[in-house]
This record gives C-alpha cells, sequence and structure tokens, in this order.
C-alpha cells in the first residue's frame, strides 16, 4: 500500500518539482462535495473562492459528474476533422440558452479571449473596412483576461507584464467605469472591439457605476464598434444574472465564457456571437483540438441544466444581498469597504496591528473557510451557488469571528 502523505509533504514535492507561479494558501485538499472541502488531514472547510468561479455548481455535481464519465466510456476526442455525436447538439444548446447564432467552443479563458480578439479583428477588415493591420481593440486599466502574451500585452499589472515583452500591438488602453474616456477613444476609425469585464474580478471585485455598461454598449453601437464582455468570472449565475450584462439589459456582440460553463469538472470555454461577426472566419484559420470534444459538450450542457434547475441565479441574487448586508455588520477597523454583486463579493482589508488580508485568510482557514486575497489588501468571497442561507449564515460567523480575532 503506497504510504500516505502529510499535507508539508504534498506542498513540498510541489516547492521542490513545480515552477514556482502560483502561491498558494498552505491548504492541500483532497475531496470535495457541494459548497465543502476537506485536506488530506480531513479537516472540513467552506470553500469560498470557487476554483475563480469555475465550481458555481458546487463541487462534484453528481449529474455534472455523470454527464461526464458517461461521455469518458463512450468517446472523448475526435478533434474536429471529423463531426461527433455530441458537438452540434451542445451547440444548439447553447446558443438557444444566451441568444446567439452561433458559437465557437474552446477549453480555457484566455484560449477563448484570443478567439475573441481574433474575431474582432477579422471583423475590422471584412466588414467594417479597416485598412490591413490597423484595427485597434480598446481595454480597460485593472483588467485581467488571462496570460498568454498578446493578453499581458494590454494588462497594467506589472506582475503580468514585466519581462515578457515584446508586447503585441494594436490595443488602446483606458481607465474602467470612464465614460468620456471611451467616447474618446471611439472617435478613432480604426477602433474595431471595446473588450471589457462586467464587474473586474482580479481587480477586487471593481462594481462599476450603474449605468456604465449601457452607456458603453451605446457609444460603441454609435461608432460602429463591437461590444465584448468577458463574462469568463462573472457569467453563469455568480452575479444574480445569467450573464453579469444583464444587470443593465444589453446583448454584447461577442460573449467570452469559461470557468462555470464547465462546472468545475473539466476545461470547456466559449465565444458566442452572431453570423456576421462568427462566420468571418473560415475553415483552417482558428481551431483547438480539443475544442468542442465530445466530453466537454455534454459537460457544458448538463452544467448549464443545474445553472436553470436548481434556480442558481435567484439564488445566487437573495443570497449576494443577505452576505454584503451581514458583512458590514462586522465592527472592525479592518474592513475598509464591501462591494460585489450576486455571490461575487470582496472585502477590502486595511491593515491593522501588524495583520493584513492574507493573515485573515490563514485565520479564516483555521476556522474553516478557504478563500484568496488578491492585490495584497482585498479577499474575494466567492461560494459555490449552491450554497444555503443556513450554510452561509455559518459561513459569515467563520467570516466575523476570523477578522475579530485578528484586532
Amino acid at each position: 500500500m503506497a504510504e500516505r502523505l502529510s499535507s508539508e509533504q504534498l506542498m513540498e514535492l510541489e516547492h521542490h518539482h513545480g515552477a514556482h507561479n502560483y502561491h498558494p494558501l498552505p491548504v492541500v485538499l483532497e475531496r470535495g462535495e457541494g459548497v465543502y472541502v476537506w485536506d488530506v488531514e480531513g479537516k472540513k472547510y467552506f470553500d469560498f473562492l470557487s476554483a475563480y468561479s469555475a465550481v458555481n455548481q458546487g463541487h462534484c455535481h453528481p449529474r455534472i459528474v455523470g454527464a461526464m464519465v458517461d461521455q469518458a466510456r463512450k468517446l472523448t476526442l475526435t478533434s474536429r476533422a471529423f463531426y461527433n455525436d455530441s458537438l452540434g447538439v451542445f451547440e444548439k444548446y447553447v446558443t438557444e440558452f444566451f441568444g446567439y447564432d452561433k458559437v465557437l467552443p474552446m477549453n480555457t479563458g484566455a484560449e477563448a479571449v484570443e478567439t475573441a480578439l481574433k474575431l474582432t479583428r477579422k471583423w475590422a477588415y471584412m466588414v467594417k473596412g479597416i485598412p490591413q493591420y490597423d484595427a485597434k481593440i480598446i481595454v480597460c486599466e485593472g483588467n485581467f483576461h488571462g496570460r498568454t502574451t498578446t493578453i499581458v500585452s494590454f494588462s497594467d499589472d506589472p506582475s503580468a507584464y514585466t519581462d515578457y515583452g515584446p508586447f503585441t500591438p494594436g490595443f488602446v488602453r483606458i481607465p474602467y467605469n470612464d465614460i468620456p474616456a471611451l467616447e474618446e477613444a471611439l472617435k478613432d476609425p480604426n477602433v474595431a472591439g471595446f473588450l471589457v469585464e462586467p464587474i473586474q474580478g482580479e481587480a477586487g471585485v471593481y462594481v462599476p457605476e450603474e449605468g456604465y455598461l449601457k452607456k458603453a454598449f451605446d457609444a460603441c453601437k454609435a461608432s460602429n464598434v463591437l461590444f465584448i464582455a468577458d463574462e469568463v468570472q462573472t457569467g453563469i449565475a455568480r452575479t444574480g444574472r445569467l450573464l453579469a450584462v444583464n444587470h443593465e439589459d444589453i446583448k454584447p456582440d461577442i460573449i467570452i465564457l469559461g470557468k462555470a460553463l464547465g462546472g468545475g469538472v473539466f476545461p470547456v470555454s466559449a465565444v458566442l456571437a452572431n453570423d456576421e461577426i462568427m462566420l468571418t472566419i473560415k475553415p483552417g484559420e482558428h481551431g483547438s483540438t480539443f475544442g468542442g470534444n465530445p466530453i466537454a459538450a455534454r459537460v457544458a450542457i448538463a452544467a448549464l441544466d443545474v445553472v436553470q434547475d436548481e434556480n442558481l441565479i435567484e439564488r445566487a441574487e437573495k443570497l449576494g444581498n443577505i452576505f454584503r448586508e451581514e458583512i458590514r455588520k462586522i465592527d472592525s477597523p479592518m474592513i475598509e469597504l464591501v462591494r460585489g454583486k450576486g455571490l461575487l463579493n470582496a472585502v477590502i482589508i486595511k491593515p491593522t496591528n501588524g495583520k493584513e488580508a492574507w493573515d485573515v485568510c490563514l485565520k479564516m482557514a483555521e476556522n474553516g473557510l478557504i478563500a484568496k486575497p488578491t492585490h495584497g489588501h482585498i479577499i474575494r468571497f466567492a461560494p459555490p451557488l449552491v450554497i444555503t442561507e443556513g450554510q452561509l449564515h455559518e459561513a459569515i460567523e467563520i467570516i466575523k469571528k476570523s477578522i475579530l480575532e485578528m484586532v
């Protein structure tokens, strides 16, 4: 029988043999179910990160896992050199679900963002008539769309771009939540698209002013510019709507999905657009060996079914309001600000008595809840959407206890 390794031994294996491109919380997880995870010593935790919103439907949801296992027993991969009996079914389902003509399936969120960028440039040259290689795409300060070379080319986070140049040209960065800046940038006739997160997740759940998205959308339409919404983190019911843009009742020209589209069990991403945009890409011009594979197709259908059948949109809206209301009641000098929508929330932590956000996260883990800081002073709280009201209140007590123990 193989030796059972401790948390310390497993962390040392990663440190010794793996690249040091992450700084995880010192918790080694072995099992998950619903809103809970267990470490290798058997300690139970509330998961309040949900793999950066990939696990909206909860850990190891039996319907989603069942769809994956059933398909894995029959056919796992064909590539797109051939048809398979799952992809068309998924494509019909997902385009009708979100209301678009076409979908282009990929695997990861970053791949989907890259796909949207390529689509936007193709449309710029083939439809809008921008001179070849002069197309520009507007992005926002504080953005996080992934870590490929092109994506970090338009990041303003030094940890994302330092020492990774030369960078891909063709991007114009403006302040987030700033309509005048967008309107000024849109005066350039070579602008093809505006890529935006409806809520900036990695930036610390930065929620723009009400009406910002609608005004931005209208400004893009007036300039014949594509409005591209990156809903990889904010989509699939996380913010109390199916998509975060639904809070302002707009329909982007391009929607980027990932994370929870795979239900936390399989990497699935997708780009949705109508024919005028999607059909600019011809056979052989873009693709992925694994994109649209049979397992991904069946998993994504099951993942979206769960969102609908278990009313996760309504649950996220209701419980998110409770969460923010209760966290704001905590009487601590460490809590500077609480913000969010649905069950995508953040607490801005003011360093107090030498204790920072990282220390709060360590204390919460000690007390049975895991979350992770971003940008050093912000803690994101994003539990699986299957959490019950009772579980939420129990988790809030852990958060409250942990913060109060800091001072």
